[in-house]
């Protein structure tokens, strides 16, 4: 509530904004061109995010590189700005080109607040969701609809509250500051976090998808199982969609985009993509990890132009590990726990020099009187990393099959899919009320 204001008023702004510089809406016109009126638009929009989520990083650099000790407490990022700022400015450019032609409101006013997007995305466009509000079928009752809204959602908040929690278990106690870390822990920390992300973003879109179908929206796809990606391009279709989409149509076009030559057309994919690092927060390790899709970005353009190619097989596993790697200073608090990690995962020798008697209790504690038996056969790093190893393997097992929206959108089979709608959604919410802690990852960017 303490920003109900700060929302209100923006949608306000934007939606003036907007009116002004469509050559479609009677709304206010200024004695200004529309470019000068979008300009300044586009900027306030930025400087309002900026000062929530990117002050204290500035600060904290200027700090770093002069010796002050400069401070601007209490500026908390208010919930969701990152995905309505990236929203509305879009709304602001498809108004300048044209591209939004309904200027009613009350329905503006919706397509900015519609719940079931506005906390962790996806980023919505203008066009893609008024012809929906404005549609009579939106307020007929459509069971079909309701069936698959409840069935992904259902889906969904297992994926969130049973998966994605279970792998933040171990993934928070690997990325804990002065972890230690031999080949196998580490290995098990950036795959149980790889997996922890995806099924906690991809179940957030699927319950965003199925409250809005409860309503008769259709919400665009966010998530079309990226870990099949047979390379880093095709990742980038498949994760995130509508923020990939919004990096192409306004960062990436704008600046040349393929209509340049080459050493340009590489320049544009890694600044599209720095850019879209820093949007996910204010640190040099976000900057770190656009920058390393970008460089993937500009050489597999590069390698694709020249013709080369890969096996499937090694393709996909490549493109995995590459990923793998980069959701490490994605998560790490300082590039020093990344090394720390990253070294861990080359660090082959640690498989056989380390012992029973080095290896944490708690760790160990599930084998019991196995554990001297079992160190015969297997190194202790697999008896240390038991559970989340066996994790990934299921995760990586299930990777290659229909994902939610797939079983969503197949007919049929509604008794089947009723019954596992129910267990899944009785178990996720038995499973919320034992919880203490439930964060959704992506409500901190």
């Amino acid at each position: 509530m303490s920003y109900l204001a700060l929302l209100l008023g923006s949608i306000l702004f934007n939606f003036i904004a907007g009116g002004a510089i469509s050559p479609y809406s009677k709304g206010l016109k200024l004695p200004i061109s529309r470019k000068a009126v979008l300009t300044t638009a586009i900027i306030v929009n930025l400087c309002l995010l900026g000062y929530y989520k990117y002050t204290n990083f500035f600060i904290e650099n200027i700090n770093a590189m002069t010796g002050f000790e400069l401070t601007l407490r209490n500026i908390i990022l208010p919930l969701g700005i990152s995905f309505y700022t990236f929203t509305q400015t879009a709304f602001l450019v498809d108004s300048y080109r044209g591209g939004a032609k309904e200027y009613d409101f009350v329905n503006y006013a919706l397509f900015v607040t519609f719940f079931p997007h506005l906390i962790a995305g996806p980023i919505l466009h203008h066009k893609e969701m008024m012809t929906q509000f404005e549609s009579k079928w939106t307020w007929a009752i459509r069971y079909r609809n309701i069936f698959m809204g409840l069935f992904i959602f259902s889906i969904g908040i297992f994926k969130k509250i049973i998966i994605a929690d279970t792998f933040a278990i171990y993934a928070d106690a690997g990325f804990s500051p002065g972890a230690t870390h031999d080949f196998l822990t580490s290995w098990a920390t950036s795959l149980s976090y790889t997996f922890q992300l995806y099924f906690d973003f991809s179940g957030y879109c699927d319950m965003a998808i199925g409250a809005a179908l409860l309503f008769n929206i259709w919400l665009p796809l966010n998530f079309n199982s990226p870990y099949k990606s047979f390379d880093i391009q095709d990742f980038w279709r498949r994760w995130h969609i509508t923020l990939g989409r919004y990096l192409r149509d306004y960062i990436y076009i704008p600046l040349g985009g393929n209509r340049c030559a080459s050493y340009r057309i590489y320049i544009n994919l890694f600044v599209t993509f720095l850019l879209g690092g820093l949007w996910h927060g204010a640190s040099w390790m976000f900057a770190i990890w656009g920058s390393m899709h970008g460089g993937a970005l500009v050489l597999h353009r590069w390698w694709s132009k020249r013709g080369y190619s890969m096996p499937k097989p090694l393709a996909w596993f490549v493109t995995f590990v590459f990923v793998n790697v980069t959701w490490v200073f994605f998560r790490a608090h300082s590039l020093d726990d990344a090394k720390n990690i990253l070294r861990g995962m080359i660090d082959v020798n640690s498989l056989f020099y380390l012992t029973i008697e080095q290896a944490p209790t708690k760790t160990i504690a599930w084998s019991g009187i196995l554990g001297d038996t079992l160190t015969q056969f297997f190194p202790v790093g697999i008896i240390e990393n038991f559970f989340p190893l066996t994790l990934v393997l299921i995760g990586l097992i299930i990777t290659p099959f229909k994902n939610s929206y797939e079983m969503t959108i197949t007919k049929g089979m509604y008794g089947i899919k009723t019954v596992w709608m129910t267990m899944l959604f009785i178990i996720s919410v038995y499973a919320t009320i034992q919880s203490t802690s439930s964060v959704f990852l992506y409500f901190n960017f």
